[in-house]
């Protein structure tokens, strides 16, 4: 009885190891090539390669399991288990997607077993070693990113320059060039290029409106950049050029005595754009332009006085003008001017007046005009004190007409006064 249990107890171990126990055996198959190494992959691109596992043993063989390790690596082309007979082949794809410039490193295990009469015997595992940089690429930007042209008169030209760069590590070629508007150029963009790395070229972008308003476009770069496709905004106002008006537009100062003065207001606007004055002159040195400085800009719908002085050197007939230059379509613009001088004689009309009911008034000028109710020419040099006036630049056989006005002591002046005429006796 001992002896058959000692027997029993060796056949249940013997029974146990046979069937239960984990065995690790030699290598079972083997890997073409044993390492990758996919070098420098653009960061946002991949790269991919395949590897052969061979069954060398006299068995069949299964592949259970795979896995990966390492940053941006993945497998593909395996469904498990995998059954390989013997001497056969079968493959698989390693894929680097880099997600960041750095140089990485992992392994593919696979974990394969003998199939012998159906039972799974025998683990080993067979390592694929894996090794690649993420790289930069080539990357293209602009300085600036766009560009904005503010506002340019319709048939004129406004340029700015651009920088095209390479920021990335490796070459960039520049394969073309479009813009979405024909209100933009481009000079000195012409492909193909080629930027090396960290590479820049300057190039120039004009704009040119044919007509008013605003107007946008984008110019588009294409290259081999792994960043894509540069835009680059663009943007300005073409504006129609205004008018100048003059106002008025011819003046007669009437009889003045030679080396005395006379004087005028006029007015200049602006009509249908920002206007600027660059300058003035005059064609006659008895007619003096004053009371405004050159150059000036005129805003739209705006208007700014100047003076006109008559100052005739001998008697007789004077005529000139006064010319504006600017950037208006009607430039120059052009006042006609005339008057007479006239030797003082021995006639003078005496004006006099009421005082001003109103407080504050410090003096009073006088006005004279060659025709009823105007236009008048202002007499007085300074204003006048008191509440008298002498002219003696008058003309024998001349009717004058004149009016008062009253100035307090800010400058202010007040409207005409009732006019009155005075004919000068031709004797």
């Amino acid at each position: 009885m001992k002896t058959i249990g000692s027997k029993c107890v060796f056949f249940f171990l013997f029974f146990v190891s046979s069937f239960f126990a984990v065995t690790v055996v030699a290598q079972q198959v083997s890997l073409t090539p044993a390492t990758l190494n996919f070098g420098g992959v653009v960061v946002g691109g991949s790269k991919s390669q395949t590897v052969v596992v061979k069954n060398i043993t006299k068995r069949k063989i299964g592949i259970f399991q795979a896995s990966v390790t390492g940053t941006g690596y993945a497998i593909s082309g395996m469904k498990y288990p995998i059954s390989i007979p013997v001497g056969q082949s079968v493959s698989f794809s390693v894929t680097f997607s880099p997600p960041a410039a750095a140089t990485d490193t992992g392994t593919v295990s696979l974990v394969t077993q003998n199939w012998w009469k159906n039972v799974r015997t025998g683990t080993s595992t067979a390592q694929v070693a894996l090794s690649g940089s993420g790289v930069t690429g080539a990357q293209i930007s602009a300085s600036p990113s766009s560009v904005a042209f503010g506002s340019v008169m319709v048939g004129s030209s406004q340029s700015a320059t651009a920088v095209v760069s390479n920021t990335g590590s490796a070459n960039l070629t520049i394969s073309g060039t479009s813009l979405s508007s024909a209100a933009f150029s481009v000079s000195g963009l012409n492909p193909p290029i080629t930027l090396t790395a960290g590479q820049s070229l300057t190039f120039g972008i004009v704009f040119a409106p044919t007509s008013g308003g605003n107007a946008s476009g984008n110019l588009a770069v294409t290259s081999d950049a792994s960043n894509g496709q540069l835009n680059m905004g663009l943007s300005g106002t073409g504006m129609t050029p205004g008018q100048l008006t003059l106002s008025p537009s011819t003046y007669n100062f009437g009889n003045v005595n030679t080396g005395q003065t006379a004087t005028t207001n006029g007015v200049l606007k602006a009509v249908g754009s920002p206007i600027t004055i660059s300058t003035a002159s005059s064609t006659s040195t008895e007619f003096a332009l004053s009371g405004i400085s050159l150059p000036v800009s005129i805003a739209d719908g705006q208007s700014i006085p100047f003076t006109l002085t008559f100052q005739p050197q001998v008697s007789g007939a004077a005529t000139g003008s006064v010319s504006f230059v600017s950037n208006a379509t009607n430039s120059p613009s052009t006042e006609a001017l005339s008057g007479t001088g006239v030797t003082p004689a021995s006639h003078s009309v005496d004006l006099s007046w009421n005082a001003s009911g109103t407080t504050g008034v410090v003096g009073y000028n006088v006005y004279r005009g060659n025709v009823s109710k105007g236009p008048y020419s202002k007499v007085t040099s300074s204003p006048e004190s008191g509440l008298s006036y002498s002219d003696t630049a008058v003309a024998t056989g001349t009717t004058y007409y004149y009016v008062i006005t009253a100035l307090d002591s800010s400058g202010m002046e007040s409207a005409y006064s009732n006019e009155a005429a005075v004919t000068v006796p031709t004797e």
